[in-house]
Protein backbone atom coordinates (compact mmCIF):
# COMPACT_ATOMS: atom_id res chain seq x y z
CA UNK A 1 0.00 0.00 0.00
CA UNK A 2 1.29 3.46 -0.89
CA UNK A 3 2.15 5.65 2.10
CA UNK A 4 0.71 9.13 1.46
CA UNK A 5 1.63 12.46 3.01
CA UNK A 6 -1.79 12.69 4.65
CA UNK A 7 -1.25 9.29 6.32
CA UNK A 8 2.12 10.42 7.66
CA UNK A 9 0.55 13.66 8.92
CA UNK A 10 -2.25 11.77 10.70
CA UNK A 11 0.14 9.35 12.39
CA UNK A 12 2.45 12.19 13.37
CA UNK A 13 -0.41 14.10 15.02
CA UNK A 14 -1.61 10.99 16.82
CA UNK A 15 1.75 9.72 18.07
CA UNK A 16 3.84 12.87 18.39
CA UNK A 17 6.68 11.06 16.60
CA UNK A 18 8.83 12.58 13.86
CA UNK A 19 7.91 12.58 10.18
CA UNK A 20 10.57 10.07 9.11
CA UNK A 21 9.75 7.72 11.99
CA UNK A 22 6.05 7.86 11.04
CA UNK A 23 6.80 7.22 7.37
CA UNK A 24 8.95 4.22 8.27
CA UNK A 25 6.31 2.85 10.65
CA UNK A 26 3.62 3.04 7.96
CA UNK A 27 5.91 1.43 5.39
CA UNK A 28 6.73 -1.40 7.81
CA UNK A 29 3.04 -2.03 8.55
CA UNK A 30 1.70 -1.66 4.99
CA UNK A 31 -0.18 1.52 5.85
CA UNK A 32 -2.11 0.09 8.81
CA UNK A 33 -2.53 3.09 11.15
CA UNK A 34 -3.12 1.04 14.33
CA UNK A 35 -0.25 -1.30 13.57
CA UNK A 36 1.98 1.72 12.86
CA UNK A 37 1.08 3.17 16.27
CA UNK A 38 1.99 -0.16 17.89
CA UNK A 39 5.25 -0.17 15.92
CA UNK A 40 6.17 3.27 17.27
CA UNK A 41 5.27 2.28 20.82
CA UNK A 42 7.29 -0.93 20.60
CA UNK A 43 10.29 1.00 19.37
CA UNK A 44 9.83 3.50 22.20
CA UNK A 45 9.65 6.35 19.68
CA UNK A 46 6.17 7.56 20.60
CA UNK A 47 6.95 7.55 24.32
CA UNK A 48 10.29 9.24 23.82
CA UNK A 49 8.82 12.02 21.69
CA UNK A 50 6.17 12.84 24.29
CA UNK A 51 8.96 13.45 26.80
CA UNK A 52 11.03 15.76 24.57
CA UNK A 53 9.59 18.97 26.06
CA UNK A 54 10.39 17.91 29.62
CA UNK A 55 13.50 19.16 31.42
CA UNK A 56 16.43 16.79 31.87
CA UNK A 57 19.12 18.62 33.84
CA UNK A 58 20.21 15.84 36.17
CA UNK A 59 22.34 12.90 35.05
CA UNK A 60 25.99 11.94 35.01
CA UNK A 61 29.30 13.01 33.54
CA UNK A 62 32.04 10.44 33.03
CA UNK A 63 35.48 9.89 31.50
CA UNK A 64 36.75 6.91 29.52
CA UNK A 65 40.43 6.40 28.69
CA UNK A 66 42.08 3.96 26.33
CA UNK A 67 45.75 4.44 25.47
CA UNK A 68 46.34 7.94 24.11
CA UNK A 69 42.64 8.67 23.73
CA UNK A 70 40.06 9.84 26.26
CA UNK A 71 36.38 10.77 26.13
CA UNK A 72 34.55 13.04 28.55
CA UNK A 73 30.76 13.08 28.23
CA UNK A 74 27.52 14.16 29.87
CA UNK A 75 24.18 12.38 29.63
CA UNK A 76 21.14 13.88 31.32
CA UNK A 77 18.04 12.51 33.01
CA UNK A 78 15.05 14.22 34.59
CA UNK A 79 15.74 13.06 38.14
CA UNK A 80 18.77 12.34 40.27
CA UNK A 81 17.14 9.01 41.18
CA UNK A 82 17.43 7.74 37.60
CA UNK A 83 21.05 8.91 37.35
CA UNK A 84 21.86 6.32 40.04
CA UNK A 85 20.07 3.57 38.12
CA UNK A 86 22.36 0.78 36.85
CA UNK A 87 20.45 0.73 33.55
CA UNK A 88 21.29 4.40 33.05
CA UNK A 89 24.93 3.91 34.05
CA UNK A 90 25.39 0.96 31.69
CA UNK A 91 23.93 3.05 28.85
CA UNK A 92 26.54 5.76 29.50
CA UNK A 93 29.30 3.13 29.51
CA UNK A 94 28.04 1.86 26.14
CA UNK A 95 28.05 5.39 24.72
CA UNK A 96 31.56 6.03 26.07
CA UNK A 97 32.89 2.81 24.54
CA UNK A 98 31.44 3.69 21.14
CA UNK A 99 32.93 7.19 21.25
CA UNK A 100 36.39 5.85 22.15
CA UNK A 101 36.42 3.89 18.90
CA UNK A 102 35.39 6.90 16.83
CA UNK A 103 36.56 10.29 15.65
CA UNK A 104 33.12 11.88 15.97
CA UNK A 105 33.16 15.66 16.11
CA UNK A 106 29.50 16.49 16.69
CA UNK A 107 26.53 15.07 18.61
CA UNK A 108 24.89 14.36 15.25
CA UNK A 109 27.85 12.22 14.19
CA UNK A 110 28.03 10.55 17.60
CA UNK A 111 24.34 9.66 17.58
CA UNK A 112 24.87 7.53 14.47
CA UNK A 113 27.68 5.44 16.02
CA UNK A 114 26.89 1.78 16.64
CA UNK A 115 27.10 0.55 20.23
CA UNK A 116 27.94 -2.96 21.44
CA UNK A 117 24.21 -3.75 21.61
CA UNK A 118 24.01 -3.27 17.84
CA UNK A 119 21.94 -0.07 18.08
CA UNK A 120 23.05 3.43 17.25
CA UNK A 121 23.54 5.75 20.22
CA UNK A 122 20.36 7.58 19.20
CA UNK A 123 18.30 4.36 19.14
CA UNK A 124 19.88 3.13 22.38
CA UNK A 125 18.74 6.29 24.15
CA UNK A 126 15.23 5.98 22.71
CA UNK A 127 15.04 2.39 23.92
CA UNK A 128 16.19 3.38 27.41
CA UNK A 129 13.65 6.23 27.54
CA UNK A 130 10.92 3.68 26.85
CA UNK A 131 12.24 1.35 29.54
CA UNK A 132 13.21 3.86 32.24
CA UNK A 133 10.28 6.19 31.70
CA UNK A 134 12.10 9.53 31.80
CA UNK A 135 13.46 11.92 29.24
CA UNK A 136 17.15 11.14 28.68
CA UNK A 137 19.47 13.34 26.69
CA UNK A 138 23.01 12.85 25.36
CA UNK A 139 24.10 16.45 25.89
CA UNK A 140 27.78 16.72 25.00
CA UNK A 141 31.14 15.00 24.66
CA UNK A 142 34.77 15.78 23.84
CA UNK A 143 37.34 13.35 22.47
CA UNK A 144 40.86 14.22 23.71
CA UNK A 145 44.07 12.81 22.25
CA UNK A 146 47.51 12.99 23.86
CA UNK A 147 51.08 12.21 22.83
CA UNK A 148 53.11 9.24 24.13
CA UNK A 149 55.15 11.56 26.35
CA UNK A 150 52.05 13.07 27.96
CA UNK A 151 49.72 11.88 30.74
CA UNK A 152 46.00 12.04 31.32
CA UNK A 153 44.71 13.11 34.71
CA UNK A 154 41.06 12.47 35.49
CA UNK A 155 38.78 12.94 38.46
CA UNK A 156 35.09 12.19 38.99
CA UNK A 157 33.45 14.11 41.84
CA UNK A 158 30.17 13.43 43.67
CA UNK A 159 29.57 10.17 41.86
CA UNK A 160 29.59 11.77 38.43
CA UNK A 161 28.18 15.25 38.99
CA UNK A 162 31.54 16.72 37.95
CA UNK A 163 34.09 15.20 35.57
CA UNK A 164 37.53 16.76 35.17
CA UNK A 165 40.11 15.75 32.55
CA UNK A 166 43.58 17.23 32.01
CA UNK A 167 46.67 16.47 29.92
CA UNK A 168 50.15 17.26 31.24
CA UNK A 169 53.61 16.62 29.83
CA UNK A 170 55.69 13.84 31.38
CA UNK A 171 54.54 10.69 33.15
CA UNK A 172 53.62 11.91 36.64
CA UNK A 173 50.18 10.33 37.13
CA UNK A 174 49.70 11.73 40.64
CA UNK A 175 50.50 15.28 39.55
CA UNK A 176 48.03 14.96 36.69
CA UNK A 177 45.32 13.74 39.06
CA UNK A 178 46.05 16.59 41.49
CA UNK A 179 45.48 19.12 38.70
CA UNK A 180 42.27 17.37 37.64
CA UNK A 181 41.06 17.52 41.27
CA UNK A 182 41.96 21.22 41.44
CA UNK A 183 39.93 21.90 38.31
CA UNK A 184 36.94 19.98 39.70
CA UNK A 185 37.02 21.83 43.02
CA UNK A 186 37.91 25.38 41.97
CA UNK A 187 35.79 25.73 38.81
CA UNK A 188 38.20 27.80 36.68
CA UNK A 189 36.57 29.51 33.72
CA UNK A 190 39.64 29.20 31.51
CA UNK A 191 42.77 27.06 31.34
CA UNK A 192 45.40 29.62 30.31
CA UNK A 193 45.69 33.42 30.32
CA UNK A 194 45.68 33.28 26.52
CA UNK A 195 42.20 31.73 26.64
CA UNK A 196 40.62 34.82 28.25
CA UNK A 197 38.69 36.71 25.55
CA UNK A 198 39.76 40.30 24.91
CA UNK A 199 36.30 41.69 25.71
CA UNK A 200 36.24 39.92 29.10
CA UNK A 201 39.66 41.31 29.93
CA UNK A 202 38.77 44.85 28.85
CA UNK A 203 35.58 44.79 30.90
CA UNK A 204 37.52 43.69 33.98
CA UNK A 205 40.12 46.40 33.40
CA UNK A 206 37.38 49.02 33.20
CA UNK A 207 35.75 47.76 36.41
CA UNK A 208 39.05 47.72 38.31
CA UNK A 209 40.04 51.18 37.09
CA UNK A 210 36.68 52.58 38.18
CA UNK A 211 37.11 50.97 41.61
CA UNK A 212 40.59 52.46 41.98
CA UNK A 213 39.38 55.93 40.92
CA UNK A 214 36.49 55.69 43.39
CA UNK A 215 39.08 55.01 46.09
CA UNK A 216 40.48 58.47 45.35
CA UNK A 217 43.61 57.30 43.50
CA UNK A 218 45.10 59.50 40.73
CA UNK A 219 44.67 58.18 37.19
CA UNK A 220 48.32 57.10 36.81
CA UNK A 221 48.28 55.23 40.13
CA UNK A 222 44.90 53.69 39.25
CA UNK A 223 46.39 52.33 36.01
CA UNK A 224 49.20 50.62 37.93
CA UNK A 225 46.74 49.20 40.44
CA UNK A 226 44.68 47.74 37.60
CA UNK A 227 47.60 45.62 36.39
CA UNK A 228 48.06 44.11 39.84
CA UNK A 229 44.37 43.39 40.13
CA UNK A 230 44.27 41.82 36.66
CA UNK A 231 46.96 39.38 37.79
CA UNK A 232 44.76 38.52 40.76
CA UNK A 233 41.83 38.11 38.34
CA UNK A 234 43.87 35.60 36.31
CA UNK A 235 44.57 33.61 39.49
CA UNK A 236 40.85 33.30 40.08
CA UNK A 237 39.69 32.31 36.59
CA UNK A 238 42.64 30.51 34.92
CA UNK A 239 43.51 26.98 36.06
CA UNK A 240 47.20 27.31 35.24
CA UNK A 241 47.47 30.49 37.36
CA UNK A 242 45.41 29.33 40.34
CA UNK A 243 46.94 28.80 43.76
CA UNK A 244 47.45 25.07 44.27
CA UNK A 245 44.99 23.94 46.94
CA UNK A 246 47.44 21.43 48.41
CA UNK A 247 50.20 24.05 48.77
CA UNK A 248 49.20 27.71 48.73
CA UNK A 249 52.81 28.69 48.17
CA UNK A 250 52.54 27.37 44.62
CA UNK A 251 50.42 28.00 41.56
CA UNK A 252 49.39 25.09 39.35
CA UNK A 253 52.01 26.23 36.84
CA UNK A 254 54.81 26.24 39.42
CA UNK A 255 53.60 22.98 40.99
CA UNK A 256 53.84 21.26 37.61
CA UNK A 257 57.21 22.88 36.88
CA UNK A 258 58.52 21.42 40.15
CA UNK A 259 57.39 18.04 38.83
CA UNK A 260 59.06 18.54 35.44
CA UNK A 261 55.67 18.93 33.77
CA UNK A 262 53.43 21.55 32.28
CA UNK A 263 49.73 21.75 31.59
CA UNK A 264 48.71 21.15 27.98
CA UNK A 265 44.93 20.83 28.07
CA UNK A 266 42.03 20.80 30.53
CA UNK A 267 38.27 20.32 30.33
CA UNK A 268 35.58 20.17 33.00
CA UNK A 269 31.94 19.09 32.79
CA UNK A 270 29.47 19.82 35.56
CA UNK A 271 26.11 18.14 35.11
CA UNK A 272 23.35 20.58 34.22
CA UNK A 273 25.55 23.70 34.16
CA UNK A 274 23.85 26.42 32.15
CA UNK A 275 20.62 24.44 31.85
CA UNK A 276 17.15 25.23 33.10
CA UNK A 277 16.50 23.18 36.22
CA UNK A 278 13.46 21.00 36.71
CA UNK A 279 11.04 22.61 39.15
CA UNK A 280 7.86 20.59 39.30
CA UNK A 281 5.53 20.01 42.21
CA UNK A 282 6.06 16.42 43.35
CA UNK A 283 2.40 15.81 44.18
CA UNK A 284 1.40 17.05 40.74
CA UNK A 285 4.00 14.77 39.17
CA UNK A 286 2.59 11.74 40.99
CA UNK A 287 -0.94 12.62 39.83
CA UNK A 288 0.32 12.97 36.27
CA UNK A 289 1.77 9.46 36.50
CA UNK A 290 -1.51 8.13 37.94
CA UNK A 291 -3.48 9.75 35.13
CA UNK A 292 -1.09 8.44 32.52
CA UNK A 293 0.21 11.82 31.40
Amino acid sequence: MEVTASMVKELRETSGAGMMDCKKALAETNGDMNAALDYLREKGISKATKKESRIAAEGLANIYVEGNKAVILEVNSETDFVSKNEEFKSMIDEIGAALLKSDAKTIEEANELTTKSGMTIKDLIVAKIAKIGEKLSFRRFTIVNKEDNETFGSYIHMGGKIASLVVITGDNVEAAKDVAMQQAAMRPTYTFISDVPADVLEKERAVQKELAMNEGKPADIAEKMVEGRINKFYKEICLNEQVFVKDNGLTIKSFLKNNNSELKYAIRYEVGEGMEKRNEDFAAEVMNQVNGK
